[in-house]
């Protein structure tokens, strides 16, 4: 296995973990290493446009996405889809399901992943025996509320032009923080138009067109998979995206 693909298969051991080594996320103790460690029943990996939770499913698994993209989302009867979240590498997934007895979204795969599982009781054993890392996954819940009220915000008041630059800068700025930037300043984009318009709520159409203009006020390039943010100022402002300095992420 070369390094490059070594880098997207989730370690056995958690003091392995490529991503404990990324500038995104806090440290851990070495007892609080040994805890997680205990507490995961392996990794599991998962095709790009996989279902990995049902909406409505029992007894869903608690997973943290090691490498790839995935997309967490509801649906309406007549199939009509509301993305709620896009997660990336050190995102949980599963984590509203552990309070209530069923699902109430779905997360599927985006790109090729590979998941770090746990097993079925780990959230309680976690709260009940470490308190630090307790106190951990109550940050990300609290973290994923305010990406869902940002969200609403988005798609309840901002224009079509501004819902768009807002998503750009902050998948760009998620992407930058995890070290994914390439020297070019491009980063890894395999979302399509049809994931974007279910984020923000609009038509495909209107999608195409809005990312066409931003496009050329030479604002953003979006091609061959990736994204590079020409202009972010003017880009930020738009979307009145005030990005600051973020805090330490705990990672599971």
């Amino acid at each position: 296995m070369n390094a490059a693909a070594a880098h997207t298969v989730c370690p056995r051991h958690c003091e392995d973990c490529g991503l404990r080594r990324s500038p995104a996320f806090t440290s851990a103790s070495p007892a609080e290493l040994q805890t997680i460690e205990r507490l995961r029943s392996g990794s599991q990996a998962v095709p790009a446009g996989t279902t990995l939770i049902r909406e409505r499913q029992p007894n869903a698994r608690l997973y943290t996405l090691y490498a790839g993209w995935a997309v967490r989302y509801k649906t309406l009867s007549d199939g009509r889809r509301q993305i709620l979240n896009f997660l990336l590498p050190g995102d949980v997934a599963g984590l509203q399901q552990q309070f209530g007895e069923v699902s109430l979204h779905a997360v599927d795969t985006i790109t090729d992943c590979h998941f770090c599982v746990f097993e079925d009781d780990a959230l309680w054993n976690l709260y009940r025996e470490h308190a630090r890392l307790g106190y951990d996954v109550t940050w990300l819940a609290a973290r994923e509320e305010s990406l869902v009220d940002e969200n609403l915000l988005t798609a309840g008041r901002r224009s079509a032009p501004e819902r768009v630059a807002m998503l750009l800068m902050q998948l760009y700025r998620r992407l930058d923080r995890l070290g994914l930037l390439a020297a070019d300043g491009s980063a890894p984009f395999p979302i399509n138009q049809q994931h974007i318009a279910d984020a923000l709520g609009l038509s495909l159409v209107h999608t195409n067109k809005t990312l066409r203009r931003l496009a050329q006020m030479g604002l953003h390039d979006l091609s061959g998979g990736r994204l590079r943010i020409l202009n972010p100022r003017v880009l930020a402002r738009i979307a009145e995206f005030y990005d600051s300095i973020p805090r330490l992420a705990p990672l599971l």
